[in-house]
């Protein structure tokens, strides 16, 4: 789903995004980024830590984040997109994380509006995993394509 520009004050709910994480997921990740800590990969010595077994890498939880934007925003996230993420808790396999967002300001600036949104990911427990303030620029004689 892509937003209008038309469509969108301070306040606007952004459509959420769910998605369940997997111990397959943080490997895949693991592989992709070269990041082998084994309190992502490792159960055996996971759950001897603090956090009491593997837990997603942030930056994979983060894509999530990323995700939401694009599908909000499409291309306009892709090409003028930016974040400032605070990580909060981990998200461990098997948890449902949920993304979701509002409209918390609309600047105009020429013929563009930068749009700023506050952005959560939240597991089940509506604990927050990263919390975010997001940045993208949009055309403002054109929907948000």
């Amino acid at each position: 789903m892509s937003l209008k520009l038309k469509e969108l004050n301070v306040g606007t709910s952004l459509p959420e995004l769910k998605r369940r994480v997997t111990q397959e997921h943080i490997n895949l990740y693991a592989d992709a980024s070269g990041d082998h800590n084994p309190i992502h990969i490792d159960p055996e010595f996971a759950k001897n830590t603090p956090l009491g077994g593997t837990v997603a890498h942030g930056m994979l939880i983060l894509a999530y984040i990323s995700e939401f934007m694009t599908e909000n925003f499409r291309q306009d996230w892709l090409t003028s997109g930016n974040l400032s993420a605070r990580f909060k808790g981990a998200a461990y396999p098997e948890d449902t994380v949920t993304v979701s967002g509002k409209i918390a300001s609309i600047e105009t600036q020429g013929d563009y509006a930068i749009i700023n949104c506050e952005v959560i990911c939240q597991n089940q427990k509506n604990e927050p995993v990263i919390i975010c303030s997001t940045k993208v620029r949009v055309k403002t004689d054109e929907d948000s394509s």
